[in-house]
């Protein structure tokens, strides 16, 4: 059985990229060309994305204030309670800077809560409930049940990073499902037994990703990994289209 599901307010933001931090692995990107990838630390699993993140070369941030949301290459939205998310990213003044954000292509991924902040639709959501958006599709609050509920299944997994295969070992703690996706969005991943079997609870649509299970809970970095690959890749597309502005032929 998962462990209980900590759900803490970071009242200060917290950080791995201060001295005290571990060395990137070996074949780590050099310090200036690490993805900054910030962690929304509002309410969640935060450490455990910043650890997942930082054992993977990129440079991991806490993100709870606007201007911070201006600094980072990509946003990993933790699991927690998506209500009380809400409320935090709207009290923080964190709502506007953060769609405008995700709007002009920054990658995010979100576990569990996280995968509710991205989706266009809840079919269960309280009534003043808004989320972030940008993943086409509809999404079912606690859908496996109440806490007690909560479940652990080895999943097959569409992996895009080469190298990584086989199954991932998923934790469900109070998850939701994706009842309804869109044409554009990949399913990545079902519920592979039981009564809930063959529902979605991996998408992916362009550079923006989600998991109803919590990937950061384990010493799998797989599903991490991923994500820092599509970031890089963003990363990439941003540098190249930088350095070829158009310009009038001299020759």
């Amino acid at each position: 059985m998962a462990r209980p599901h900590a759900c803490p307010f970071y009242p200060e933001a917290v950080s791995t990229t201060t001295s005290t931090a571990r060395p990137a692995p070996a074949g780590a990107a050099p310090e200036q060309s690490k993805p900054r990838i910030g962690v929304l630390a509002v309410q969640g699993d935060v450490r455990e994305h910043l650890a997942a993140l930082t054992a993977l070369g990129a440079d991991a941030v806490t993100v709870r204030r606007p201007a911070e949301v201006e600094a980072i290459d990509a946003l990993v939205i933790p699991g927690g309670e998506s209500t009380v998310m809400d409320k935090l990213v709207r009290a923080f003044e964190l709502r506007e800077p953060l769609l405008r954000r995700l709007a002009d292509g920054m990658p995010a991924y979100g576990s569990c809560a996280g995968m509710i902040m991205l989706a266009d639709r809840i079919a269960d959501g309280r009534p003043d409930q808004q989320t972030l958006g940008g993943l086409d599709i509809t999404v079912r609050r606690n859908a496996f049940g109440r806490q007690v509920d909560s479940f652990e299944q080895d999943l097959d997994y569409a992996w895009s990073t080469p190298g990584n295969t086989g199954t991932v070992h998923a934790v469900f703690i109070r998850a939701p499902w994706v009842e309804e996706a869109g044409p554009d969005v990949q399913v990545l991943a079902r519920v592979s037994e039981g009564q809930a079997a063959g529902r979605i609870v991996a998408v992916r649509q362009g550079n923006l990703m989600a998991t109803s299970f919590h990937p950061e809970v384990g010493a799998d970095r797989r599903i991490h990994a991923e994500f820092v690959s599509i970031v890089r890749e963003h990363r990439l597309q941003q540098s190249g289209a930088r350095q070829s502005p158009e310009r009038e032929d001299t020759a």
